[in-house]
């Protein structure tokens, strides 16, 4: 039997639009790899790629091109044995970057070798299973009195944190008026997806009056120095977000002291085992993590609450309750327990069942391809 590499785009409506200073969806298009080795075995994994290249250089269109035209001929030598993570990230040693590929096809293959292996992705982590406190990302809404009730929803649904999404001209306001409605005691921190500029930093400044626990991504990934000068203030905490593509990236910003935290994305950084790594070098030079989010599926969310239980995330993930995003998802609905926190699953690999019939139901686009 061949070893299969199925590619579907899917289109998942959101319950509600979610908009940035990077712009708006209503429906989230999402891609899913799915890896059959010669033992029937399936694996599955999604993209944080986006349809355009809008928060990463690469995009859905551009990943798919990898993966079809570079990364699955560098396997083509494979024997007929299945494939392992191990020969993967040899066969790909020397492609530079595309991190979003890789990690795409590297997750799929992990997770058909846990399954094999009657593994949980949390053991293969060396970490433990344990509820995960888990925050909400609020979207920019077209008024503040939208924001306030928006708001007082995730905290009547039990979130722990709020992240409000700002940008320039959406910033002071909202973020005073959320502060002085829900009290002193709510863990509030802000993300601003690369809109500000260095000569932004007094106005930034100004945020340190609303006790917020970080400030996030302020400035364009490749500004550490504008990064590293904000920090220095030592008001408001940093955390970079699409600043951070690698191991390398992460160790630099440390360096620098351009960030006082960071937000791990795994399909962002390569990965899972790239993600693991982040995490140890961050948690050997004290600085937190949490786990970020990309409107995942099922798929994501479960791989996403496994990482998040290492115990280098001492920060709520943006992980988030399926319900948050999507009305109907392509496995197993994830909700709050009564504390605010998700569980990752106790199967084997990501430990959930994929939906076959929604996955078909959701697709706007597939490729088969053969080993």
């Amino acid at each position: 039997m061949s070893t299969t590499l199925e590619l579907r785009r899917l289109e998942m409506p959101l319950v509600r639009p979610f908009r940035t200073s990077k712009g708006e969806e209503t429906v989230r298009q999402v891609l899913v790899a799915s890896w059959t080795g010669p033992d029937g075995v399936t694996g599955w994994a999604e993209s944080a790629a986006d349809p355009e290249p809008t928060y990463f250089p690469e995009y859905i269109d551009g990943v798919r091109s990898t993966v079809e035209q570079v990364l699955l001929p560098l396997l083509a030598s494979a024997s007929g044995e299945p494939m392992t993570t191990g020969a993967l990230r040899t066969a790909f040693a020397e492609v530079p970057g595309n991190p979003l590929a890789r990690g795409l096809l590297e997750t799929a293959v992990l997770d058909a070798e846990l399954r094999r292996r009657g593994m949980p992705f949390v053991d293969f982590l060396c970490s433990t299973r344990r509820p995960i406190r888990v925050g909400v990302s609020v979207g920019i809404p077209g008024d503040i009195d939208t924001l306030l009730s928006w708001v007082a929803g995730y905290l009547e649904d039990g979130y722990r944190r709020v992240k409000l999404k700002i940008q320039p001209g959406w910033d002071l306001e909202p973020v005073h008026t959320v502060r002085e409605a829900f009290g002193d005691d709510l863990p509030l921190q802000v993300d601003a997806n690369q809109a500000y500029t260095a000569a932004d930093i007094p106005l930034l400044s100004r945020l340190d009056g609303f006790g917020l626990v970080l400030i996030e991504q302020p400035f364009a990934r490749h500004e550490l120095l504008a990064h590293a000068k904000l920090a220095a203030r030592h008001g408001t905490p940093v955390c970079l977000d699409e600043s951070v593509l690698s191991l390398d990236d992460a160790m630099t910003t440390i360096r620098m002291g351009a960030a006082d935290v960071i937000n791990i994305k795994p399909s962002r950084v390569g990965g899972y085992i790239n993600a693991r790594q982040i995490h140890d070098v961050c948690l050997a030079n004290g600085v937190p993590v949490f786990c970020g989010g990309t409107l995942e599926t099922a798929v994501g969310r479960a791989a996403n609450l496994a990482l998040a239980t290492l115990p280098g995330f001492t920060l709520p993930g943006d992980i988030s309750a399926t319900s948050r995003y999507y009305a109907a998802d392509i496995g197993p609905s994830f909700e709050l327990d009564a504390d605010g926190c998700l569980t990752a699953p106790s199967g084997p690999g990501i430990g959930v069942e994929v939906d076959l019939d929604d996955v078909e139901e959701f697709t706007v686009e597939s490729t088969t391809l053969t080993l």
